[in-house]
């Protein structure tokens, strides 16, 4: 497979469009999303100014977490297609001038992978030791108080072993043991196979949670002020935990040199999710700093239920600044996981476009997830259409991630939104066809144009890529901030409310920018902004 040519700094900056493939495009008639509806799709996404795609898992599985449980890392599961079908997304994506990243699901497996299957065999076949096993305490519970995210206790007793086996997630996933070399060199191979193919880098999935504690200590409980939902819902009573032990481990940093090592031969780069509540900026931070680590990763700040102020993003980047001077964030509002941002945070679409005008002028790469330029809501599932397990699990406290997984319309005349032509995997809500692809092209003020004007400009002026960011303030829900690089400094005004606000335009010769998006022009000592309104001004 042909590489696509690119620079080693390809990344810096980049708008990666997020792909959840069951969801994306039906192309032979079972109701569920494939690859070949993928490479269907690809022009979309190029017209929208993205440069990479983000694949969620497309290979070999149980579909117990719909692709996050992973039997065969090599393999394309039949669902999705075939390799031809994944080397014609390459091929079609690079004459696109789109990169490809592809979600690599490392700290655990299926327990229907074949190593799995050996480990589980005997306490001493050759991959006895490629999973977390542990004795159990003396009255035979667990053997510590780790909890799993989906949620009960983060061990499984298993009968042929009579050991239990870690599980950070399902009982049918369980982690892998990153403290053997061996497991490390597997993944490893599992990186160069996928590279080889012609891929361009990896969202790693779980990043933090590929090493636990040797010594299998007990979690701190964690007081309830403390406690956030950003990672796991307020339910859960895994927010009851500081995760100082069954994650977040110093002996990551080694893996991922290695790993690092292994995608600079390639010119690839890698964004990793860091799904810790209390330690996320400080773990970014110590995996993107130097140039031996992750390029980028993301934390959940900007993906918390909590609606993101302009307070709040000043705070974030303080801490930012504070834990990761050198490193590297990839920001997103949606993506598979949480509820979309439209609804979570109650926005119509003059709100979508200040929040977007935010992302996109804020120092980081940018996610866009499939959907979020036509403005779709989360989908209200019924409980018997729910495929969560998640959602099962806490139902109806917290419904699980399906009402953010819906298909993608591209129709607005057809009940499926053009996704399938049989009964889609999720339903398809009637609201959302309304916003579908074939409606907004033919209107000039959808949202969807906005989406590609914003990317556009954002793309014309690299200060905004990969400038520095400073006099980040918040005043009454008004957030400023100053981009300066590449010969440019850029003054940004964004009212993320529903009210009007005001502040004093900072002294100097400015030129506006961004008319093309609906950017105020320049004016003299004080700057007035209507509701969810915005400024860009350059430095003449």
């Amino acid at each position: 497979m042909k590489r696509l040519e690119k620079s080693k700094d390809w990344w810096r900056g980049a708008v990666i469009y997020q792909i959840y493939p069951r969801s994306f495009q039906d192309s032979n008639g079972d109701g569920i999303g494939d690859l070949a509806g993928i490479v269907q799709r690809l022009p979309h996404i190029a017209s929208l100014g993205a440069e990479a795609i983000w694949i969620s898992p497309f290979f070999t599985s149980p579909m117990k977490d719909f692709g996050y449980d992973v039997s065969d890392y090599c393999g394309v599961d039949p669902i999705f297609g075939t390799q031809a079908d994944f080397d014609a997304v390459i091929d079609t994506a690079h004459k696109l001038g789109l990169k490809v990243m592809i979600d690599l699901v490392l700290s655990h497996t299926s327990d229907q992978h074949p190593w799995f299957v050996e480990s589980r065999s005997s306490r001493d076949n050759a991959k006895a030791d490629w999973y977390v096993w542990a004795e159990p305490k003396p009255d035979g519970s667990p053997p510590n108080n780790w909890l799993s995210i989906f949620g009960g206790p983060g061990w499984q007793w298993d009968p042929r072993r009579e050991q239990y086996y870690q599980h950070n997630f399902l009982t049918s996933q369980p982690d892998l043991n990153f403290h053997n070399p061996d497991v490390q060199g597997a993944l490893l191979d599992v990186a160069h196979f996928w590279l080889e193919r012609g891929v361009d880098g990896f969202r790693l999935d779980t990043i933090n949670f590929y090493f636990c504690d040797k010594a299998l200590r007990d979690n701190p409980g964690l007081p309830k002020d403390q406690r956030n939902a950003s990672t796991a819902p307020a339910v859960n009573p895994y927010n009851h935990q500081l995760h100082l032990y069954d994650k977040n481990q110093p002996e990551n940093l080694g893996f991922l040199r290695r790993l690092r090592a292994v995608m600079d031969r390639y010119d690839a780069a890698a964004v990793g999710e860091v799904g810790d509540s209390q330690l996320g900026l400080e773990i970014l931070g110590e995996y993107t700093s130097g140039n031996d680590l992750m390029q980028m990763c993301y934390a959940f700040e900007f993906l918390s239920p909590e609606r993101l102020t302009a307070k709040l993003v000043v705070e974030t980047f303080a801490r930012l600044a504070k834990a990761a001077p050198d490193g590297w964030a990839c920001w997103a509002f949606s993506n598979h996981d949480v509820m979309r941002h439209k609804s979570r945070w109650n926005l119509d679409d003059r709100g979508l476009k200040a929040y977007l005008v935010a992302l996109l002028t804020l120092r980081g790469s940018v996610c866009i997830y499939q959907g979020e330029e036509l403005g779709l809501t989360e989908a209200e599932i019924a409980y018997e259409d729910v495929q969560d397990p998640y959602g099962i699990q806490f139902w109806p406290e917290f419904k699980g991630r399906d009402g953010c997984r819906t298909p993608m319309v591209w129709q607005s005349d057809n009940g499926n939104g053009g996704f399938s032509t049989a009964k889609p995997w999720l339903p398809v809500p009637a609201e959302h066809l309304g916003r579908a692809l074939s409606a907004q092209e033919a209107d000039p003020s959808a949202l969807l144009h906005f989406y590609r004007a914003a990317i556009a400009f954002r793309a014309e002026h690299p200060v905004l890529r990969s400038g520095t960011i400073a006099d980040l303030t918040a005043t009454d829900g008004l957030l400023t901030f100053t981009r300066d690089g590449a010969g440019e400094r850029v003054w940004v005004a964004v009212n993320l409310t529903d009210h009007p606000v005001e502040t004093p335009v900072p002294s100097g010769n400015w030129a506006a920018l961004g008319g093309k998006i609906g950017a105020v022009p320049v004016t003299k000592d004080r700057l007035a902004l209507d509701p969810w309104q915005f400024a860009i001004y350059r430095a003449a």
